[in-house]
């Protein structure tokens, strides 16, 4: 699967999913500091579903209806760097087929998957 991880995830958990096979595109490798519309944007354009900790998205994403073509919203507060791979890898990888098209939210003991409406 082709993810794009925003700049805020842990690199332990882009190398997990990059070790578990997926192409993950780094924001902080790439090109650190953009803003969340740029991000948004060069996961459309690259096809990628967004794996971020920023709750600015689910907005950008329901209330401005910007195009996506998926984002995972981490919410594990309080759960090491490892455990937090773990729980995201195996997220994503039980949920892979349901991602693209979906606002999907990891916290802790559960996954949440709401499909989004066509953007702009």
């Amino acid at each position: 699967m082709r993810l794009l991880a925003d700049e805020n995830i842990d690199r332990p958990v882009v190398q997990r999913l990059r070790q578990d096979g997926h192409m993950v595109d780094y924001v902080l490798e790439l090109t650190p500091g953009i803003t969340d519309e740029q991000v948004l944007r060069r996961a459309v354009r690259t096809g990628a579903v967004l794996v971020t900790e920023d709750k600015d998205f689910g907005e950008m994403v329901f209330r401005n209806r910007l195009r996506t073509n998926g984002v995972v919203l981490i919410r594990l507060a309080g759960v090491s760097a490892a455990r937090r791979a773990a729980i995201v890898a195996a997220a994503i990888s039980t949920h892979a087929r349901e991602l693209k098209g979906s606002f999907t939210v990891i916290a802790h003991g559960a996954v949440r998957i709401r499909r989004t409406r066509p953007g702009r």
